[in-house]
This record gives C-alpha cells, structure tokens and sequence, in this order.
C-alpha cells in the first residue's frame, strides 16, 4: 500500500474512532478554495455544541507525528476553519485536535493548538 491510501485508511480509521466516542462527522478532507493557501482538513467533526478540527497523522512513532506539523500548516489551518465557521456562521466552542494512527495505535491529543 502506498502513502496515498495509507492515509486514506488512517483517515478513515480516525472517523471510526471519533464516531465510536460520540462525535458526527460533517466533514471528510475539507479543502478550501483559492486565494486561500489551499489548506485542507482531514476531518470536520461535531459533538454537542462543539466543532472539531482534526488533522490526522499516520507516521511510525508519536514523535515524528508531532513534528510533522509545521506552524505554516498549523497557520493555513486555523485559516480555513475561520473561513469554514465564517460560511456556517457558527456560533458555538470550536477547537483542534490531532490524531496521530501510529502502526495500530491511535493517539488523541484534544486542544492540539
């Protein structure tokens, strides 16, 4: 399996794992448009009055997970969900998490940054 489908499947087991603990998956790879930066969220989820924005991580190890986020992502991030809660007009919590799938382990880390 390439890297291609290897994050798909990350993906898709990051949306089991967000569905068996309750949250509604609204979104799957969110890209916003142009002019924008062209970010792209892997997964736009909510529970309650809550929205998340989740980046999932497939990497060996939790380290190299993390340091696979650069703060130029993490910026072009935080830029489509503004644009994404300014098109909803939502108005309850939002926050970012991350899931890091490292061989068969999942890693949740809520209010990543």
């Amino acid at each position: 399996m390439n890297t291609y489908y290897t994050g798909l499947f990350s993906e898709w087991r990051a949306r089991m794992f967000l569905r068996f603990h309750g949250y509604r998956i609204l979104k799957s790879r969110y890209i916003t448009g142009r002019n924008t930066g062209r970010a792209e969220i892997d997964i736009i989820a909510q529970r309650k009055n809550t929205i998340v924005f989740v980046e999932v991580k497939y990497r060996p190890d939790l380290q190299t997970a993390w340091d696979a986020i650069t703060r130029t992502q993490i910026r072009r991030l935080r830029d489509a969900a503004n644009g994404y809660l300014l098109k909803k007009r939502w108005m309850g919590n939002a926050r970012f998490d991350v899931i890091a799938v490292c061989g068969w382990k999942i890693y949740w880390a809520k209010n990543a940054f």
